[in-house]
């Protein structure tokens, strides 16, 4: 079984930063790809981004990109997003979420998830 836990939200002014963490045990299956989510109130769980296993394939969603970095350390097995320059709209629970290696943009295509991690943003 694998257990995803994310740590590191908060309450941060406009134009402020954050680094969110997610920590993977438990039985992790090889070679996975990790990849944050999010879902503010009253809307969708939306891509945020994605990384592949080595790190070589990186992809952000439109509204993030130069803005939130992700990185990942396998000897650790974790996970973390660098987000600067936040903004009231990044306002939302945060979710960690791996799957067998397929570097996707849908949630559908992940089979573990986080318990989430809230972010807020005031102006």
């Amino acid at each position: 079984q694998v257990k995803l836990v994310e740590s590191g939200g908060g309450l941060v002014q406009a134009g402020g930063s954050l680094r969110l963490t997610c920590a993977a045990s438990g039985s992790t299956f090889d070679r996975p790809a990790m990849a944050w989510f999010r879902q503010a109130p009253g809307k969708e769980r939306e891509f945020v981004g994605v990384i592949s296993w080595d790190a070589l394939l990186l992809y952000y969603a439109d509204s993030v990109n130069g803005r939130f970095t992700i990185s990942r350390d396998n000897a650790k097995n974790t996970m973390t997003l660098h987000m600067n320059n936040l903004k009231p709209e990044d306002t939302a629970v945060y979710y960690c979420a791996a799957n067998r290696g397929v570097v996707a943009l849908s949630p559908q295509e992940y089979d573990h998830w986080g318990q989430g991690t809230s972010v807020t943003v005031s102006s």
